[in-house]
């Protein structure tokens, strides 16, 4: 073993950099952005350059991964890495901290190579896209923020993933924007979403004021927390976990997350960020062991979900749709797991699952050209229960009760808003109606006069300084004219001196002096 100690250090010394392994998706994404802005690399000439970047960042930071995965091997990698404070809330600080353990290196390796093998697949999948560009920034900003999630060393750093994790899935479903369709999928993924973040801030709020302190080696619990407090602790991270991994109540969101493009459908929902909750609950399973109850929660509502993706999937028509119904099937039973205590058996089952899943989805297009018969009818018995056949057909009608209870208050609520704004706050800062907008002949002087309280008041006050800058400066005769004028004269005569080149350069000696 001694023989391999300088190449067991030289490896570990790549811990120095290891912040690069999220950090180069991110710049990747920021490049590609700044092009985006620019209106540079647009249209077939700068596909492969935006390919090309995104790809590289992934290579560069499963490279990375793979050096650190084998100082792992060795036993010359430490598992925790600290790069110091860049938060603080309240006398809690927040490091820029990683984790380097048997959950996390497996599971960040097994991210970027399948990201990398997505983006390779996907510059030639979406080759003339209109929105190619915005596709690889949203890519990039997902991969960068599933390497936080699974590498974080605190509950806060891996929140930071999880909303990236978020924003570019909702960037990404809203992908063709101009469709109805895609954008009101996109606002009903987010908004089902936002239930677990807010039960990820909880948990971070509640750790802050019970452990006070959000590292993950604390937060995993070590029995000395007293039950109420255990359970009020985990009660926020385990919300966050259902509703990222599509968990009943919240499964309805992942089928409307297929409007986005196939590669992104691939890595998100089929076998990397629907993995996201499970991940988190083998994080905290030091915790998760004490309450009983809790786990108690995670078996039923894990075996319920299991049944009904495996209901739905039977009588699906399109291989994506039966493909993420079979991936809710899987990821149910990692809960059932995780409720049996058998977290090593959730982890090692959903690492399995992402790499086959992965290859499903991204072969899905080419199964109509590889299936030369018609897909079998529903199984017998399923097509003799009416209703079940009829229950698993309508997908248990779970959909429209979210719908109702979630989208349609948030859309009515933005509705409400705009009507207040409309009526009474545009009026109160003189901001003109449509119907006075469109009124004949006066369309030009709209911009000009003033409406409503504050509007009115601002165009007296305006014209007041009107009359009052008109008298001071504007007047031919009067005292402060008379001064100003002079004024002027003698900035003139200053100017014309240190125009010679005397001057001049007398100006840049004293300038030397004071430098040196």
């Amino acid at each position: 073993m001694s023989d391999f100690s300088p190449l067991l250090n030289a490896l570990a010394a790549s811990t120095r950099v290891f912040w690069l392994v999220p950090l180069l998706p991110l710049l990747a994404a920021a490049l590609i952005a700044v092009c985006l802005l620019l209106r540079r690399g647009g249209g077939d000439s700068g596909e492969p350059l935006t390919a090309a970047v995104a790809s590289a960042a992934a290579l560069g930071a499963l490279l990375l991964l793979l050096v650190v995965d084998l100082a792992a091997l060795g036993g010359a990698l430490p598992e925790h890495l600290l790069f110091g404070e860049w938060l603080r809330i309240g006398a809690v600080p927040v490091r820029l901290s990683f984790t380097l353990d048997v959950y996390s290196l497996p599971m960040a390796t097994l991210v970027a190579l399948i990201a990398w093998i997505a983006l390779r697949f996907s510059a030639t999948y979406l080759h003339r896209e209109i929105g190619f560009q915005r596709f690889f920034l949203g890519m990039c900003l997902f991969l960068a923020g599933m390497l936080l999630i699974v590498l974080a060393g605190n509950a806060v750093l891996a929140f930071v993933g999880w909303e990236l994790a978020g924003f570019s899935s909702w960037l990404l479903i809203a992908y063709a924007w101009e469709r109805p369709v895609a954008t009101g999928n996109a606002l009903f993924v987010f908004l089902s979403n936002r239930v677990g973040d807010a039960g990820f801030m909880l948990g971070i709020s509640l750790a802050v004021w019970s452990v006070g302190t959000v590292e993950w080696a604390w937060l995993a619990g070590d029995g000395s927390l007293a039950k109420v407090t255990a359970r009020l602790l985990v009660i926020g991270f385990v919300l966050a976990a259902l509703a990222k991994s599509a968990q009943l109540p919240f499964t309805p969101w992942i089928a409307r997350a297929l409007e986005g493009p196939t590669p992104s459908s691939a890595i998100f929902y089929g076998s990397l960020m629907v993995h996201a909750g499970v991940y988190l609950l083998c994080r905290l399973q030091g915790l998760l062991g004490q309450l009983p109850d809790v786990l108690a929660l995670l078996t039923v509502v894990g075996l319920a979900t299991a049944v009904y993706g495996g209901l739905c999937a039977l009588v699906q028509t399109d291989v994506k749709s039966a493909l993420i119904f079979s991936t809710v099937t899987q990821v149910g039973l990692m809960f059932f797991c995780c409720g049996l205590g058998l977290f090593w058996l959730a982890a090692c089952h959903s690492g399995l699952h992402a790499a086959w899943r992965a290859y499903q989805f991204l072969l899905a297009p080419a199964y109509m050209h590889l299936v030369r018969r018609p897909a079998p009818p529903v199984a017998n018995w399923l097509a003799a229960q009416r209703w079940w056949y009829t229950a698993a057909l309508q997908r248990f009608w779970i959909e429209p009760l979210v719908h109702s209870l979630l989208t349609r208050p948030t859309l009515a609520l933005g509705r409400d808003v705009r009507a207040l704004d409309e009526r009474f706050i545009d009026p109160l800062v003189g901001a003109p109606r449509d119907d006075e907008r469109l009124a004949a002949g006066e369309a030009a002087d709209e911009l000009i006069r003033g409406h409503g309280l504050a509007g009115r008041a601002l165009f007296k006050f305006a014209d007041r300084m009107q009359r009052l800058e008109s008298y001071l400066l504007l007047s031919g005769d009067g005292s402060i004219n008379q001064s100003l004028q002079r004024a002027a004269h003698y900035a003139d005569a200053i100017e014309a001196l240190l125009e010679q080149p005397r001057y001049l350069m007398l100006m840049v000696m004293a300038t030397f002096v004071v430098i040196l």
